[in-house]
């Protein structure tokens, strides 16, 4: 089975072409953007890290920004720098150009100011564009694929119907030889014991259960406080509107996007997958968060549920939105891929309807926007902080 794709410089394949202007700090965030916005098909991933980090969380920082600029759906890359961050340009560049990736950095505070440093950036970022246009897709073999099993604005029918549903999808591209990886720590609390004996050996098993064991801990300080008791439900507003009345209840819908499986792998935040099959990634439960790692750690679709709605998309990764709603779906059509709410309307059932999206997800593949993309919706880019360095 194939799809039509990019083939890398480090035999990697990618869906997409972009050309990605990176800050490696937040102060050359602006500068980024103004370049970026001189050419189409240019993308800048401007975030709000880089400097005063120390230890595993500048080392957070450096994996993912590494392994965004490094994914294969990236064509060439364009650091911009300020100059004296602690995460610093060359560092960024010289691992990209390691990969065999087209890059090329500007330095803000070696141009001379941030005007000066615009103008060289738009300079580099045409040649490095003149390189990408080049690039043409090519017949992949749909063994290469890796997803990434996301879900947001949860409902009672996403556990019952757009979960599954793409845990069968997951299955489909696992049994073609493909690879899928499913996160949010946070949303696996109460129903870890099932996926343990999914593991296929104690290492994997132990260190998605030790991911589990730290997470509670650092919700149970964060919330032992009784003047936090009015701020320590990990279930939303929308959660509970839609159905969805405890914690347990939410991870046992949510482990339905992992289909059938055996866990394989189990990963840090935004490291790149080292087993094929099906990956764990230890990663918060926010949306955004939790899509930045699953991008870095090499996932080129993302399927997203989400039983509420929400537009959000990602911006050099396409996210394929999938509701177990009807009613959702008729309200955000422009928003939503997939209409997963015919399982409960009884015109699918869970195997056709992750047939449905599995083939779907092959057009996309190949070069269909989803609707996120098709609207320019980017807000799922968003690297979290390990130490937080403020005071109670």
């Amino acid at each position: 089975m194939k799809f039509m794709g990019y083939r890398r410089e480090d035999g990697t394949a990618g869906v997409r072409n972009f050309l990605a202007v990176i800050p490696s700090v937040f102060c050359a965030n602006k500068a980024a953007e103004q370049i970026a916005a001189n050419i189409d098909n240019a993308v800048s991933l401007t975030h709000s890290v880089g400097c005063s980090q120390v230890g595993e969380d500048l080392e957070q920082t450096a994996r993912t920004l590494k392994n965004l600029a490094t994914h294969p759906n990236i064509g060439g890359v364009l650091i911009v720098g300020l100059g004296c961050e602690r995460f610093t340009p060359q560092e960024f560049y010289d691992t990209v150009k390691a990969s065999g990736k087209p890059v090329e950095k500007v330095v803000i505070q070696e141009e001379g100011d941030s005007i000066k440093a615009v103008k060289a950036g738009t300079e580099k970022l045409y040649q490095l564009n003149e390189i990408v246009n080049s690039y043409q897709r090519v017949e992949i073999d749909v063994s290469e694929l890796i997803i990434g099993l996301e879900c947001g604005g949860t409902d009672a029918t996403s556990g019952i119907a757009a979960n599954p549903a793409i845990g069968k999808t997951s299955d489909i591209l696992i049994g073609e030889g493909g690879s899928s990886v499913f996160s949010e720590t946070t949303e696996l609390l109460g129903a870890e014991h099932i996926l343990k004996r999914r593991c296929v050996n104690d290492e994997v098993a132990d260190k998605m259960l030790n991911s589990v064991e730290r997470t509670e801990g650092e919700l149970a300080r964060a919330t032992a406080s009784e003047k936090y008791r009015h701020r320590s439900a990990l279930i939303s507003t929308g959660n509970f509107d839609g159905g969805v009345s405890t914690v347990v209840e939410k991870a046992l819908g949510n482990i339905h996007k992992t289909g059938s499986a055996p866990i394989t792998g189990a990963v840090r935040y935004a490291e790149k997958l080292q087993a094929k099959g099906l990956n764990f990634m230890d990663t918060p439960g926010q949306d955004g968060e939790s899509t930045t790692g699953l991008a870095a750690g090499g996932a080129q679709i993302v399927l997203f549920t989400t039983g509420r709605g929400t537009p959000t998309g990602f911006p050099t990764v396409p996210v394929i939105k999938i509701t177990g709603n009807d009613d959702t779906y008729q309200k955000m059509k422009f928003n939503l891929d997939v209409n997963a709410g015919k399982v409960i309307l009884g015109e699918e059932d869970i195997d056709s309807m992750g047939k449905i999206i599995f083939d779907y997800m092959l057009e996309v593949a190949s070069g269909k926007k989803t609707k996120a993309e098709v609207l320019g919706h980017d807000e799922l880019f968003n690297i979290p902080r390990v130490l937080n360095y403020c005071g109670n």
